[in-house]
């Protein structure tokens, strides 16, 4: 008999009613960036597949494994793609594995009491998540 997986909620998960209330909260900074930067609405949301996901976050696992890093999360950044002719790119978001370097063997460094967590500079990130249907479509879609 196979034994299902204990399933764990996660720190931080968030109610729909509070999810509309960031969503709403975000309005005067999206119709700013809209008007005055893209002038015209621009993206909201990124979209990624499980798969996509689910792979991305084994892949960052080895790559920051073979780097020398233990990870421990992926941070999110926003970021604009590439403005093309007279048209300001979408805003998007990205992801950027998280750890901490791991020790040398032999080392004579004492262990610090907190390792801080950083970006894995050197591991790749995760893009190209789909956009908002229509991009500037407001939670939940």
């Amino acid at each position: 008999m196979t034994e299902t997986p204990e399933i764990i909620k996660p720190k931080g998960v968030i109610t729909p009613k509070e999810a509309k209330a960031l969503d709403a909260a975000f309005n005067s900074r999206h119709q700013l960036i809209s008007d005055s930067i893209v002038k015209r609405p621009d993206n909201r949301s990124s979209w990624y597949s499980l798969d996509d996901m689910r792979n991305y976050l084994d892949y960052a696992e080895n790559q920051a494994k073979a780097l020398g890093y233990t990870m421990d999360g992926v941070r999110i950044y926003l970021g604009a793609h590439a403005n093309e002719g007279d048209q300001v790119g979408y805003t998007t978001m990205f992801l950027i594995p998280t750890g901490t370097k791991n020790l040398e063997e032999g080392s004579s460094m004492p262990l610090p009491a907190f390792k801080a967590s950083s970006d894995i500079s050197e591991g790749d990130g995760l893009n190209d998540g789909g956009n908002g249907e229509p991009p500037s479509a407001n939670y939940p879609q």
